[in-house]
């Protein structure tokens, strides 16, 4: 037991820093909701200016200026640790104004992004210019060996611990008590409530991450001593640190200390069972306990990160859908074979490398740029494919080309399961569960010489009917034939990848990835959609890895480290991660690849790539979301633009009396479509909707009034099942109160938003699509003249006048044309029952008038109707039967006529508009 404490308590040195940096990463989350991946590089970069402070020198690894400046004589350490944070302030300032101020409208992995590239700058800047060799620091704190009987500590750890400690409770009284740490909370929660309160979230946030990079090079400060500078260690000093700031909430300074005080305690209990127990496995026990961490609290807790009340304007950027996809395959084909032709030595296998990384980005592209899930570990799945590669082919004897599909399916596996969490939580949080995971695996397996020996693992080449595949050795180094192979699998999957964007699960992850709650209102499953992708990325990564591992012969963890795969990432979303164009420019641009061979033997610069690079991603992120090829996509999209529809809405609408969305024949008297059984809404101690019932029958249109948070919106979200609630929600007959939000538009509802919601990326004709997949419940089961999905799609349509913007992509309409846009979309999955909210929000009385017609149209379908709106002109005229609410009780309900004349809708309600209502 004693070991145990002594390990337990040597581990508080690395749990101080991973402890501050959470400290740092809380305080720019809380401010500028900026996921900082780049604080372990900050802690970097000042603690090499400290040291060389130390020194009488300052540091300025600056490309064509001299590496440090001489002061004559060595500073002592108080001063040197004084201006080193001035310093670490002055850049925390310099960063948020020069990167992330411009960012502030800019979405989350955007923001997330530009802190990955510049951590990598950061490093690699380091690297090129100090080397890799370790700097020694004078100790800081006493260093005494502390004893009691047979445990003892290291005296500098304990003080480090306390030191961090006590900054993290200073800060937290400074946040609970004073001005700064009201604004600061402030701004976090509503930025715009913090304008109209006269704070400048802006110079808040700016002031937040001085504090941040401050502490931030205080913990490479004071671990330098205990744990020599080396430019990549620090940078992984993230991983455990985010599990801590996960841990925290992102929002409890003390508890983000705390937390990692205790993961470097674990991380060195770890390191001690390894070493003492020969049946534990000799490496990656350390890295297991932050994503164990990580998964307990965002998976099983299901807690995501915070969410901040900023202002966003910008997307991750348009998916182009791709067009001609034949002829610009055959033609890429055609210049790349002949480049292979053309290209000998270096070159060559510089162009084989891009066709391999180009196959590897392409599984980012389907799922962070189609599916929208943040996945840091692709290059991972790919090493996970490569390293089964030599098991499936030796030990199992399985031939090419069945080996690699084994592999790839392998990898497929590990995806499913890294994407699991993805399930549960969303956003950045699956950006820092595939991390954590990435480095557990690197640690585990890449790198544990239980599973890989000292050398690698040897992977024999590839043989097809007696032809030799491989990429041959000596002068024979590397052959077409390898790089034809190659290239016969990089053209397969992107024109797979290609005609997955242009199908409806390409749409379905389109809508995922911009609105998953509008998703899931279109019939879409939104978890089946993430587990699709992330098994469709993971096996796409897993056939470049296997391509890769025959292309090195034996392969090691360096291939597939965690730092790189990170690189790859930067590399995919500098060149564009939502198209396909972007991902084969990432491969191209790739480390190794064939620019990077054009530009070490232009320019002799092959190490500085990284460093140029991370300074491109970081200027893309800022000027060009989109990447690289955005601008191509977009020139190409314009020349292709029609002029936008500026016409009222509707005015293409067929108005031929013959035309329906489908004919129905139903007996609208002695039918109930939709039935509320004692249907009650609750949050925490707070009551949205009491015990409601109502009967809605079929073929009706049933509108729901009420004052300003009456519970009208809640009530709809309950029906289609996006509020938890009790009581019993019956649909001709069925009662679906246990169904999922996608389930129950599966079995015949329909549902649009207040907030309209649309997939702005995508166009008016795919938004719609989108919403076939809610056509499951089928139209046999009412007697219906059945349409196929396409001309179930026209009629929609024509009936709401959508022809002429079918094309546009949905951010270019306008407010009214998007309104028709979500009734279509809840239309084309053929509903039983339409629930509308606030359908007439934007229009005016003309358009209002217009719309009422249409609904009218679509109840003589046979659809029934529950609209819930302002407009008491449309709802009094348009409406078959009316319901009011009044704090979330039904306090009346009857014709139009009668609701005009009760006494309690006007006390709650009406008010003085009664007279005029009346007149309508």
């Amino acid at each position: 037991m004693t070991q145990h404490l002594v390990f337990l308590l040597l581990g508080l040195g690395n749990g101080a820093v991973f402890g501050a940096l959470a400290l740092a990463i809380v305080l720019t989350y809380r401010s500028s909701g900026v996921l900082n991946f780049g604080s372990g590089a900050i802690a970097l970069y000042i603690a090499y200016v400290y040291a060389f402070l130390r020194e009488g020198r300052f540091l300025l690894p600056i490309p064509g200026l001299p590496n440090t400046i001489d002061f004559g004589q060595p500073l002592g350490m108080w001063p040197a640790l004084i201006l080193s944070l001035l310093f670490g302030a002055l850049i925390g300032l310099v960063l948020y104004v020069v990167v992330f101020r411009p960012l502030r409208t800019a979405p989350p992995v955007a923001r997330a992004v530009a802190a990955l590239g510049l951590s990598l700058l950061v490093t690699g800047l380091l690297a090129e210019r100090l080397g890799t060799d370790a700097v020694a620091v004078a100790p800081i704190f006493p260093v005494e060996m502390w004893r009691s009987g047979d445990l003892f500590v290291s005296s500098d750890r304990v003080y480090f611990a306390i030191t961090i400690l006590t900054v993290a409770i200073v800060l937290m009284l400074a946040f609970r008590f004073t001005k700064f740490g009201l604004s600061t909370r402030a701004s976090a929660e509503t930025e715009r409530g913090a304008y109209l309160s006269g704070i400048s979230p802006d110079r808040i946030a700016a002031y937040n991450w001085m504090l941040s990079s401050a502490v931030a090079g205080l913990a490479g400060i004071l671990i330098a001593p205990i744990v020599p500078l080396v430019p990549v260690a620090y940078t992984l000093f993230i991983v455990p640190a985010l599990a801590a700031a996960i841990v925290a909430r992102f929002e409890y300074v003390v508890w983000a200390v705390v937390a990692g005080l205790a993961i470097g305690a674990l991380q060195s209990e770890a390191q001690y069972l390894s070493s003492a127990h020969q049946s534990l496995p000799a490496s990656g026990l350390p890295e297991l306990i932050p994503l164990a961490i990580i998964l307990l609290v965002l998976v099983v807790r299901a807690r995501s990160l915070p969410a901040r009340g900023a202002i966003i304007l910008q997307t991750l950027g348009r998916a182009p859908r791709p067009t001609r996809v034949v002829s610009t395959t055959i033609v890429m084909t055609a210049v790349s074979g002949l480049a292979l032709v053309l290209l000998d030595d270096r070159w060559r296998n510089g162009l084989i490398t891009s066709f391999i990384m180009g196959i590897i980005a392409l599984s980012i592209v389907i799922v962070t740029g189609y599916a929208g899930q943040v996945s840091l570990a692709q290059l991972t799945i790919a090493g996970a494919g490569g390293f089964l590669l030599a098991p499936i082919s030796d030990t199992l004897n399985i031939p090419f080309p069945f080996a690699p599909i084994l592999a790839a399916l392998a990898a497929m596996v590990l995806g499913v399961v890294i994407g699991l969490p993805a399930l549960r939580v969303r956003g950045l949080t699956v950006a820092v569960v595939t991390l954590a995971l990435a480095f557990a695996v690197e640690a585990f397996w890449f790198r544990n010489i239980d599973f890989v020996g000292t050398s690698g693992v040897t992977v024999d080449s590839p043989d097809l009917f007696g032809l030799d595949l491989g990429i041959g050795a000596g002068a024979d180094y590397p052959r077409i034939r390898f790089g034809l192979m190659c290239l016969a699998v990089l053209v397969a999957v992107a024109v797979c990848v290609a005609q997955l964007r242009r199908s409806q699960l390409g749409a379905q992850m389109l809508a995922v990835r911009a609105n998953e709650r509008s998703a899931a209102a279109a019939g879409v499953s939104v978890t089946r959609v993430k587990i699709l992708a992330f098994a469709i990325a993971a096996f796409v990564a897993g056939l470049g890895g296997s391509l890769l591992a025959y292309q090195q012969q034996t392969i090691s963890e360096t291939s597939f480290s965690a730092m790189s795969g990170l690189f790859l990432f930067a590399t995919v979303y500098l060149a564009g991660v939502t198209s396909v164009s972007g991902g084969l420019l990432a491969g191209v641009t790739a480390t190794n690849g064939l620019f990077f061979i054009f530009v070490d033997e232009t320019f002799s610069a092959g190490g500085w790539y990284p460093v140029v690079a991370s300074v491109l991603l970081v200027l893309t992120v800022i000027l060009n979301p989109e990447g690289i090829v955005g601008p191509a996509h977009a020139l190409i999209a314009k020349r292709a633009q029609v002029v936008v529809d500026r016409s009222p809405i509707g005015a293409s609408a067929s108005f031929d009396d013959s035309e329906t969305i489908e004919h129905v024949t139903v007996d609208v008297e002695a039918a109930t479509e939709l039935e509320l059984r004692n249907v009650s809404v609750r949050y925490g101690g707070v009551v949205a909707v009491d015990d409601v019932s109502l009967s809605v029958p079929r073929g009706s249109i049933f509108g729901l009034i009420g004052p300003n948070g009456a519970g009208k919106t809640t009530l709809i979200d309950a029906m289609s099942g996006f509020a938890p609630h009790t009581g019993e929600v019956v649909l001709a007959g069925s009662a679906i109160a246990g169904l999922a939000p996608h389930q129950r538009i599966r079995v015949g509802f329909g549902r649009t938003f207040q907030a309209i919601e649309l997939y702005e990326d995508l166009s008016v004709l795919e938004n719609v699509k989108v919403g076939l997949t809610a056509s499951g419940h089928g139209p046999e089961s009412r007697g219906v003249q059945t349409r196929s999905a396409a001309e179930r799609t026209e009629a929609v349509f024509r009936l709401l006048g959508l022809n002429s913007v079918r094309e546009r992509p949905a951010g270019e309409l306008s407010q009214g044309q998007r309104q028709l846009v979500s009734i279509a979309r809840a239309l084309a999955g053929h509903p039983r029952v339409l629930l509308l909210d606030e359908p007439a929000g934007g229009l005016d009385t003309a358009e209002s008038t217009w719309l009422g017609e249409r609904l009218r149209r679509i109840r003589d379908s046979g659809v029934t109707i529950i609209v819930v709106d302002h407009d008491m002109g449309l709802m009094l005229n348009l409406c078959d039967h009316i319901a009011v609410l009044n704090f979330g009780q039904v306090i009346a309900s009857g014709t139009p006529a009668e609701i005009r004349v009760d006494p309690r809708v006007a006390e709650a309600y009406l008010g003085s508009h009664t007279e005029k209502a009346a007149t309508v």
